[in-house]
Formats: structure tokens, C-alpha cells, sequence
């Protein structure tokens, strides 16, 4: 039975992926070292991601690094039987050693989001927090592949992009802000209405991470459905921008997304793992520098590769519904990519 629930949840990540080739297998005998380390790994999304990540056959070195906390959650994974060896790191003077030689880095330290708060009310908060393991990430692994989870994405990146600048770091291909969340929720509402097996289903999303800056383009999901009215799409784009807002409520101001946002982060670090070890055609939306608009970062889907950012793919055909809502967004966007932008020069 333990063997059956392992290999069901690393099925399940394989399965989450965008592409089919993603989910092709790399045995752990024929895959090569890759460290990852997990930033606020002792938190409610870090340490159920810090479990997923454990379960990956790709990862042999796992580096589990938060404020406090972490010696424990770390002792606890490390008794599970899978590739990875499993260390914590805590306090600031352990966070280069959880860095070092970290081919990927996974950030999803910070505060949550409580019943009232926006994405944007995160943000003095977060941006400090990113700003200063963007410094460290700079000085003990520059090389790192570093997907960005900690809220709002949509100022943090840019605010990543500034502190790697500044350190002669910055390479555009190997930073990303994980949306995979946003594709995971499209992908699942979209099955249960259009009455399709949610294994099968794609659908991109593109634009940001928060509110209306995510548009999930239903007009491309695979499979197509003939049966979905514009009200339908109208109320599974709402519900996939208000997904966050959704648990938050349910929770009942005792949580948020923290279970769905591991799962999502392990699908997009798993892409990256793939990309790195060579398999071809992986395909992910990610939150990334961009030029498919006058804006400088924008999600839309990506091709991984053997140096992180492959390729950044075009949008696509877009219904008339869907150019309306990528026009709506692009203003708030704006802001708040200057925003990330201003607090990094700035601080």
C-alpha cells in the first residue's frame, strides 16, 4: 500500500504537467545529481512542497531552509525511502549552505494571505522578504534556475530581476514565477463543466498572477467542448481568478491555497528538473520576462530547457472575450510590475 501511494503521487506529478513528453520518466538511476532547495520550507505551502519534492526521482539533494522550523520538518521527510538526501537549514547564517551548488531554488517563503487581504496587501511584507534571499541566491548559487512563489508574483519577480541586476547576476532565462497553480485550477474547473476526464485537459493561462491580471484562454483547451455557453466561460475565468480568494474564504481565516500551491509548485519545479536534464518539449506557463507585449514580464507558455528558458511562446488565437480581458489587465499589471521594480531600486 505505501509503495501504491508513492507512486501515485509521483504519477500525479508527471500527469500535472502541460506537455505530453513532460511526463516521460527519468529513472533515478539514470538521472544526474540536481539539488534543490526550498525557501520558507517550514511554512503551509513549504512543507507540504518540501514532501512532494522528496518524492521526485530527480531530486538527489534536498535543501530545506526557513527561519526556524526547519531541523524538524526535514528529519520528518528524511525518514521517507526515495532518492533525495534531506537536510535543514535554519537562521540566516545557515542560508548559504542551503544554497550552495542549488541547480534549482524554490521560493515560497512568506506570509499568507488572511480573509480581507489582497494579493497587493502582501506586498511590504513579501518583497522584503524576496529581496533578501534574492541577495543570498546572488552570492552562493547565481546559476540557480529560481521559481518565485511568494506573493504577489506579480511584484516579486520584478523585484528578483532587479536585486540580480544589481548583483551582475540576472539572467532572464533561469527566473520564473510559478502560475502553475492558476493552469491547475482552469484545468480542473473546466473538466467538471465540460464534463471531460481532467487528466487530459490543457488549458494556458496567461497574463499574471492575482485577480483579473489571470486569463485562462478557454478557447484553446484541449479537448475542445461545443457545449460551454459565453456565460459558462465568463463564470470559469471568474472562478479561476477568484480561486485564491475561494480557499481563503473556506478556510475561514485559518489559511489559504497551501495544499494546491505545493502540488503546483512541485508540477513547475518537475518541468524544470526535465528541462535541465535534457528532455525535449517540456511546456509550462510561467510568469516570466517577456516581449509578447510592451509589458516586460507577462505568463504566457514556455519552453524548459537544458539552460531554463528555452522559448517564450506566442498567445495564441484569442476570442474576442479573451482580448477584452488581456486589455483589462494589462493597466493593473503595469502597476504592479512598477511597483516590484520601484521597491527594489529603491530599498
Amino acid at each position: 500500500m505505501r509503495r501504491f501511494v508513492i507512486r501515485s503521487l509521483e504519477s500525479a506529478i508527471r500527469r500535472g504537467g502541460a506537455s505530453a513528453s513532460s511526463s516521460r520518466r527519468f529513472s533515478s538511476d539514470s538521472a544526474p545529481e540536481r539539488k534543490v532547495a526550498i525557501l520558507g520550507a517550514a511554512g503551509g505551502i513549504g512543507q507540504p512542497l518540501s514532501l512532494l519534492m522528496k518524492l521526485n526521482p530527480l531530486v538527489s539533494s534536498l535543501a530545506l531552509y526557513d527561519i526556524a522550523g526547519t531541523p524538524g520538518v526535514a528529519a520528518d521527510v528524511s525518514h521517507i525511502n526515495t532518492r533525495a538526501e534531506v537536510v535543514g537549514y535554519a537562521g540566516d547564517e545557515q542560508l548559504g549552505k542551503a544554497l550552495d551548488d542549488s541547480d534549482v531554488v524554490i521560493i515560497p517563503a512568506g506570509v499568507p494571505r488572511k480573509p480581507g487581504m489582497t494579493r497587493d496587501d502582501l506586498f511590504n511584507i513579501n518583497a522584503g522578504i524576496v529581496k533578501s534571499l534574492c541577495t543570498a541566491i546572488s552570492k552562493y548559487c547565481p546559476n540557480a534556475v529560481v521559481t518565485m512563489i511568494s506573493n504577489p508574483v506579480n511584484s516579486t519577480v520584478p523585484i528578483a530581476s532587479e536585486v540580480f541586476k544589481k548583483a551582475g547576476t540576472y539572467d532572464e532565462r533561469k527566473l520564473f514565477g510559478v502560475t502553475t497553480l492558476d493552469v491547475v485550477r482552469a484545468k480542473t474547473f473546466y473538466a467538471g463543466k465540460a464534463k471531460v476526464p481532467v487528466a487530459g485537459v490543457n488549458v494556458p493561462v496567461v497574463g499574471g498572477h492575482a485577480g483579473i491580471t489571470i486569463l485562462p484562454l478557454f478557447s484553446q483547451a484541449t479537448p475542445a467542448s461545443n457545449d460551454l455557453s459565453d456565460d459558462d466561460i465568463e463564470a470559469l475565468t471568474k472562478r479561476t481568478q477568484d480561486g485564491g480568494t475561494e480557499v481563503v474564504e473556506a478556510k475561514a481565516g485559518k489559511g489559504s491555497a497551501t495544499l494546491s500551491m505545493a502540488y503546483a509548485g512541485a508540477i513547475f519545479a518537475d518541468a524544470c528538473l526535465k528541462g535541465l536534464n535534457g528532455v525535449p518539449d517540456i511546456v509550462e506557463c510561467s510568469f516570466v520576462q517577456s516581449s509578447i507585449t510592451e509589458l516586460p514580464f507577462f505568463a504566457s507558455k514556455v519552453r524548459l530547457g537544458k539552460n531554463g528558458l528555452e522559448e517564450v511562446l506566442g498567445l495564441g488565437p484569442l476570442s474576442d472575450y479573451e482580448k477584452e480581458g488581456l486589455e483589462k489587465l494589462k493597466p493593473e499589471l503595469k502597476a504592479s510590475i512598477e511597483k516590484g521594480i520601484k521597491f527594489a531600486q529603491e530599498n
